[in-house]
């Protein structure tokens, strides 16, 4: 910093007084010494090397230390620098006072000039730094703002931008500074805005404010929110625009879904017959929004409350009186059908409302939607009236087929019954036909042996029949059941009766069920039987009674590594007197598996079966579960 700097920013006041008012005495010490060196004090002149004491004590310490050296010099002229010293210094009182008089006031007008003048540098000091920090907030506002700003000629060159005007646009700064504004704008929005800067530079306006279309360098288009404002030179001529761009792409993009999804729900509103509406707690008034009343035919778009309820049918007054105060007092949920009627016909409508409320828990505003349901309504009725005459028709039906099916049972067990006479009687005139006839040849003996085989399994088909007729006959007990204890019984039976087969039975303790104890005891006899008899030809066989969980449902299961069969003919698997195996290979009659299916239907269950050829079988059944 140079003397000249240093001298125009000096502040006394960045030092201590007392330091302040030494340096003033030694300066005005060292002044009068001089003076007296140099020259006699008698050779005139002795104010003026004080004077510039004074003066330069004022500019190092300020108008007083600068006072302070105009004294202390006055007190040296006086008694110091004429001999003898300590005397004073004039002979002529008058001529001394006037001339200390004056050396006081020029001392007072030059150290109170020397202040003044400091004073005013330190103004002008801090209204430079003041200038300058808001330059910089001016810059850096400019620079750092979260929207696009530019400083743009009235001939459409840019002075200079930020840094999110360019970043917006995708282009570098260079390239931007290069390029004319209507060149990076969309070619539909470059007239509106040209004539709109035009009027403003003519003097119609100073700003303006316009929704405008950029070109990204990347080739899609940002919408944007564009302020421009002009500033003119001090003789009124333009000097350059501000121009603020907002980014509101995304605001148009929400505008435009929103758009979509007004004509997506009038055009919903319109195929469902549904009106919207809200309500003005203050007026007591409903409007109807949009022109969604044209939809359900109604007068107007505005009723009052008292209006709504002249309309009402004078059945559903009072009900839906209670159901407005219930929702609009205690805030319960506004959902009700009834009927009202706009013009010659009655027309049935539900109404689902909610409330706004203020602190006070006062009701402000309701909204609701109205849906014009009256086809609904008369389909329902119809269907009542047509259900109240079904019910009758099926209880008579029922009733009928109940006589008919206790009629079929009894007929067919009374056939099954009678059929066994004459079964007896085939059976008995054959053998008495051996018995009688000793000397009949091999090939009549064979005849016989056929005619008897075949009664006695007419006779098994008869017991099937009786016996399958006798599951869905009697009246079904539910009773605790212990199905793990029932299936360990009868497997020992069977291994009693078989004991030279080994069998690897398993039966998982704990299966209960809520249960009808006999048919529980004939299904699993059939079910165990069955895997007793297909396991015969398996080197290693195993049984396995256990529970099961299959989607979320209890299943019991009885499975066997026998012979299995296969899934595709699983379709004859329930019916009766159906086998998927030759009669050869396994004894039966096939009336088993449908005994055991029908006790499960009886029992309100279901049961399936899982096989393939040589891998066994598995039969899963539900029951109701034990308490």
């Amino acid at each position: 910093m140079s003397l000249r700097e240093r001298v125009a920013t000096w502040e006394p006041a960045q030092h201590p007084w007392w330091l302040r008012a030494v340096v003033a005495l030694a300066i005005t010490g060292l002044a009068a010494w001089m003076r007296v060196a140099l020259a006699p004090a008698e050779s005139g002149g002795r104010f003026i090397t004080l004077s510039l004491a004074a003066a330069l004590c004022a500019l190092y310490g300020g108008f007083r230390i600068g006072m302070l050296s105009t004294v202390v010099g006055m007190l040296f002229i006086n008694f110091l620098l004429v001999k003898p010293y300590f005397s004073f210094a004039f002979e002529n009182p008058v001529e001394a006072f006037w001339l200390n008089l004056w050396h006081f006031v020029t001392q007072l007008v030059v150290v109170g000039a020397i202040a003044l003048m400091q004073r005013r540098n330190r103004l002008l000091g801090a209204s430079m730094a003041l200038a300058a920090h808001n330059q910089r907030q001016m810059h850096a506002t400019f620079e750092h703002s979260a929207t696009g700003m530019a400083h743009v000629k009235p001939d459409g060159t840019t002075l200079r931008m930020n840094r999110t005007y360019v970043e917006m646009l995708g282009y570098t700064h260079a390239e931007l500074m290069a390029l004319h504004w209507t060149e990076y704008t969309h070619p539909d929005d470059r007239t509106p805005d040209l004539a709109l800067s035009q009027r403003m530079l003519a003097g119609e306006f100073d700003h303006y404010t316009l929704e405008k279309r950029f070109i990204h360098k990347q080739g899609h288009a940002i919408w944007s929110l564009l302020s421009v404002a002009l500033v003119r030179t001090p003789d009124g001529q333009p000097d350059y625009e501000i121009v603020v761009v907002q980014d509101i792409t995304r605001r148009k993009v929400v505008e435009a879904a929103l758009r979509t999804s007004e004509r997506l729900l009038s055009q919903a509103q319109t195929m469902a017959g549904m009106a919207t509406w809200r309500f003005d707690a203050a007026t007591r008034t409903f409007t109807v929004l949009g022109e969604s009343h044209r939809v359900l035919g109604l007068p107007g778009s505005q009723f009052t409350d008292l209006e709504m309820l002249a309309h009402t049918h004078p059945d559903d007054v009072e009900r839906v009186k209670h159901a407005w105060a219930a929702a609009f007092v205690h805030g319960q949920p506004y959902a009700i059908d009834y009927r009202l009627r706009f013009g010659d016909d009655w027309r049935w409508f539900a109404v689902r409302a909610e409330f706004e409320r203020d602190d006070k828990g006062r009701v402000t505003v309701g909204l609701g939607v109205v849906l014009d349901i009256t086809e609904r309504k008369l389909a329902e009725m119809h269907i009542q009236d047509l259900n109240t005459s079904l019910e009758e028709r099926i209880q008579e039906r029922t009733q009928a087929l109940k006589a008919a099916y206790d009629e079929l049972e009894s007929y067919s067990y009374a056939v099954a019954h009678d059929l066994r006479s004459p079964l007896r009687i085939i059976n008995g005139f054959a053998q008495a036909l051996e018995e009688d006839n000793p000397r009949l040849d091999d090939e009549s003996r064979k005849h016989l042996e056929r005619i008897r085989d075949a009664s006695k399994k007419m006779g098994e088909l008869i017991d099937g029949l009786l016996k399958l007729s006798q599951m869905a006959r009697g009246e079904l007990q539910r009773l605790p059941v212990d199905l793990s204890a029932i299936a360990t019984r009868l497997l020992r039976e069977l291994t009693i009766t078989e004991p030279e087969r080994r069998v690897d039975w398993q039966v998982e303790p704990g299966l209960l069920a809520m249960a009808d104890p006999p048919l529980v005891e004939a299904l699993l006899q059939n079910l165990l039987h069955n895997a007793w008899k297909y396991s015969a030809c398996t080197a290693d066989a195993r049984i396995r009674v256990g529970l099961e969980v299959h989607n979320g449902l209890r299943e019991f299961v009885v499975a066997d590594n026998g012979a299995g069969f296969d899934m595709a003919r699983a379709g004859k698997l329930f019916q009766p007197f159906q086998r998927l195996h030759m009669p050869h290979e396994f004894k039966g009659l096939g009336i088993g598996l449908a005994t055991a299916r029908r006790i499960v239907l009886r029992h309100g269950g279901d049961m399936r079966a899982e096989a393939a050829p040589g891998q066994g079988a598995r039969f899963y059944f539900t029951l109701q579960p034990a308490a």
